[in-house]
């Protein structure tokens, strides 16, 4: 996937990038004499209709839907014959899919005992069960340690405890299906009884929103459910601007699947059927289950304009979202003199002041330099980690050896090996779209040979340049009836980035060039030319791309993750803010998707999709605040964005420190704050911190008022708020869970105020590890602070060595009662005292 820039400057970014879950499993266990259902996989005797067309058979659209309805009909009679039992009545089941292209067969949920007796029948090949049909979820709460740890379950398991129940979610985005089963009304069983440490709030909050539902386009009257609560969208602005399609576009129904995403991610239910293609992978979950979803349409299949963008913030603000996600963003920096006061980051204050936490995605230039596009140190800016899953997949060549690669696809069997440059017609009007695989009609000139074989497709010029498609290969391959493609990199053009997309014909990518060498070769050795190819002697088979593969490398900064230093103004001066914030999951991530799938055709008829993207990590952390405010209802964002950044994590599951990925493909470098922020995020940790930094409203103000590029009026102008004194003596001095000097010369004191959150009075001992070339120290050394009191700290920096970059380091405060607080520390010594 890739970021899109559509429609005149000053137009959103879509911060869309493409990004992932399954495993293994056990069957499941009869217990009590009662049976427990799973998913399994039937395979029926018969031709699938790929081999009729490998045979010429029946190439027209008529004949191949009617195929398709007619081996639909007959899984469905052997279902039911199954299912029958004689005198006794019958199996419960439900089948999920019919495969027909690729493999004639079914899926179906259904009982142990029903599989034994569809192995038995005549008709059927095989039965196996399905593979990671337990224990699964989008995955990434349970690699946050989310379902049994922080989503607590009470009164003999009733309803959960901390899982966003009570919570408002709001989410500005693409809009969103109502339709998904992941945004269903799921009342709850009975509400939770009040916990020792639930600040004295038992009482669910309530919703402020009204329930305000925009009516239009599948969106209709009963769209907001219960789980959804309102449902706006802002068209002003694009449709000035943009072409907007009345039958779709002015509703908030989402007819990208971007939005959806988002949402489910953030909010969605718990333990949603995850099937595309036929295949399962797993149960998809959001990071706050129960908590209610408000969501604002501001961004649309043709683009998107900062004014609606800005009238959706300015909706959710008075709808009064405890959270508030935002994975769009500019397109370019801000032309205000500071960052600060753009039109969105001003409104983005007003949020924060009213009490919302806002998530907002770093943005998709990494790994460059000073590439974020959330700016301000009231907003949570989140970049994007992998998770410790993969999905690979393989070529394997005639001679045995392993090409490897990547595909959502069922494997084949091993069938002719032709290269599509081979096949091609000399007079083709374009050798290089049929060498990509592009031109069903370049390609017809030999289509008996790449009938029922795999052929290999070339990633060149035209994919770089946008006018060559994975869908078109997937037409072309349906169409002349492939076994399976290849799609590899050209030596001429490099290695290329790559994400697990489901593809409806059986393929696999090989994004290395030094892979696709090893398939060329080997190829060259058994293929004959007189003139062109005469004999294709190379055989492969494409293997199982579907199933899940695990490590303990995760997580690791996505390369395409923005980085910091945060900047004040266009001109690039570095600012007294870190940039990003934290880290989250964002790397090929299971979610809810909208079948329209407008920009995406290759994903259009699927309810879900794994994408990667900043846009996803930002949900998970949107999320994990929603289950921090059902905990701790009287936090504010403020008290909230420091829980989540003292508690993060440096270290990757292994205990090493976090890794990023770098500028050449497979480089993977020490990551730093600038890449991570804080760390990556530590849920059950943020749920009880100890400590807050709890940056005040005025504290922002005071922040702003201390920029040197920028006078009492600016701010009051753009604020309407005044300058108060004493100012504070550097923007390095804004009370925040971190500190970033940029330009330190000779010496600096700054401030920080901690409030002790939890229920105990506590020591603290104050620790230091400097940055190269900087002495640090943190005055009192140690303190005792009891709940709801603050302490105030002194950090004084001295420069021992300039050396005009920035290094890193952290202030760690270590509680007696086994509480941990850790303050990064980023400082570009300039001049020594």
């Amino acid at each position: 996937m890739s970021s899109r820039h559509r429609g005149p400057r000053g137009f959103l970014l879509r911060l869309l990038f493409a990004a992932v879950a399954a495993s293994a499993v056990s069957a499941r266990e009869v217990r009590d004499q009662e049976e427990k259902p799973s998913i399994y996989l039937v395979l029926v005797h018969g031709e699938p209709l790929a081999a009729a067309f490998q045979r010429g058979v029946g190439r027209n659209a008529t004949w191949h839907q009617a195929q398709k309805r007619r081996v639909a009909r007959f899984h469905d009679r052997l279902l039911r014959r199954a299912a029958v039992d004689d005198g006794s009545g019958s199996y419960r089941c439900r089948k999920i899919y019919s495969f027909h292209h690729a493999v004639n067969g079914f899926a179906v949920h259904a009982t142990a005992s029903l599989a034994e007796r569809l192995r038995a029948a005549p008709e059927v090949a095989a039965v196996d069960e399905e593979a990671g049909t337990r224990l699964l979820t989008t995955y990434t709460p349970r690699l946050l340690g989310l379902p049994n740890g922080v989503w607590r379950r009470h009164w003999n398991g009733g309803g959960g405890g901390d899982d966003g129940e009570g919570v408002l979610v709001g989410v500005v985005d693409s809009g969103i299906d109502p339709a998904h089963p992941s945004f269903a009304y799921v009342p709850r069983a009975r509400a939770d009884p009040p916990d020792d440490d639930d600040d004295g709030a038992g009482a669910q909050p309530p919703f402020a929103a009204g329930g305000a539902c925009s009516v239009g386009p599948m969106f209709a009257p009963g769209a907001c459910n219960g789980k959804i609560v309102t449902a706006r969208y802002f068209a002003g602005g694009a449709a000035a601007v943009l072409p907007l399609d009345p039958s779709r576009d002015l509703s908030p129904f989402d007819a990208e699947g971007h939005g959806s995403h988002v949402a489910s991610i953030a909010a969605g239910n718990r333990g949603v059927l995850v099937v595309v293609g036929g295949a399962m992978y797993g149960f998809a979950s959001g990071m706050a289950p129960s908590a209610r979803l408000a969501v604002y349409k501001a961004v649309y299949p043709a683009g998107g304009t900062m004014a609606d963008l800005i009238a959706a913030i300015d909706q959710a603000t008075q709808n009064k979202v405890d959270v508030l996600v935002l994975s769009v963003g500019p397109d370019e920096r801000p032309t205000s003199k500071v960052t600060f006061l753009s039109m969105l980051d001003i409104a983005l204050l007003s949020a924060r002041r009213a009490g919302v936490f806002v998530a907002q995605a770093a943005g998709n230039r990494g790994p460059a330099e000073s590439s974020v596009v959330s700016y301000s140190p009231w907003v949570t800016t989140v970049a994007a980690s992998t998770t410790d899953r993969r999905y690979t997949s393989r070529l394997v060549l005639g001679d045995g050896r392993h090409v490897m690669g990547l595909g959502l696809s069922a494997p084949t069997l091993e069938y002719r090996l032709v290269a599509a440059k081979d096949a091609a017609a000399p007079d083709a009007a374009s050798m290089e779209r049929a060498e990509e695989c592009q031109d069903t009609e370049a390609l017809r000139w030999r289509a008996g040979i790449l009938r029922g074989s795999v052929v290999v497709c070339s990633f060149s010029q035209g994919f770089y340049n946008g006018t060559s498609t994975v869908t078109a290969i997937l037409d072309v391959a349906e169409a002349l009836g492939f076994a399976g493609f290849v799609l590899v990199a050209s030596e001429q053009y490099g290695d290329f980035l790559a994400q697990p997309l489901p593809f409806r014909v059986s393929g696999v990518m090989v994004p290395r060039v030094a892979d696709a060498q090893v398939m060329w070769s080997y190829y060259a050795a058994h293929t004959v030319y007189a003139g062109s190819a005469t004999v294709f002697g190379a055989t492969a088979a494409i293997a199982e791309g579907r199933a899940a593969t695990f490590t303990d490398v995760a997580p690791v900064v996505a390369r395409y993750s923005s980085r910091g230093p945060d900047v004040t103004d266009a001109e690039s001066t570095p600012a007294d803010v870190l940039k990003p914030d934290i880290l989250a999951p964002g790397d090929q991530i299971w979610a809810a998707w909208s079948a329209s799938s407008v920009n995406q055709p290759i994903l259009a008829g699927n309810q879900f999709a794994m994408v990667s993207g900043t846009s996803m990590a930002a949900p998970h952390v949107g999320g994990v605040a929603a289950v921090i405010k059902r905990r701790h209802p009287s936090w504010g964002p403020a008290a909230i964005a420091s829980a989540l950044s003292t508690t993060a994590r440096r270290h990757d599951e292994r205990n090493v420190p976090i890794m990023s990925e770098g500028f050449e493909i497979g480089s993977l470098l020490r990551a730093m704050p600038f890449d991570y922020g804080a760390g990556f995020v530590n849920p059950a940790g943020a749920l009880d911190p100890g400590l807050v930094i709890a940056t005040e409203p005025h504290d922002y103000v005071g922040f702003l008022c201390s920029l040197p590029q920028l006078s009492p009026d600016d701010v009051r102008a753009a604020t309407g708020l005044t300058c108060q004194a004493p100012p504070l003596s550097s923007p390095a001095d804004l009370n925040a869970p971190s500190v970033t000097v940029s330009a330190l010369r000779g010496s600096l004191s700054v401030r920080r105020r901690v409030m002790n959150v939890a229920s105990d009075t506590e020591t603290y001992l104050c620790s230091t590890l400097p940055p190269t070339g900087v002495d640090v120290a943190v005055r009192p050394g140690w303190f005792q602070v009891a709940p709801g009191e603050t302490q105030e700290l002194a950090i004084e920096l001295s420069v021992t060595r300039a050396s005009g970059a920035f290094s890193f380091g952290e202030i760690v405060l270590t509680g007696s009662l086994g509480h941990l607080a850790r303050l990064p520390l980023a400082v570009r010594p300039l001049a020594t005292p």
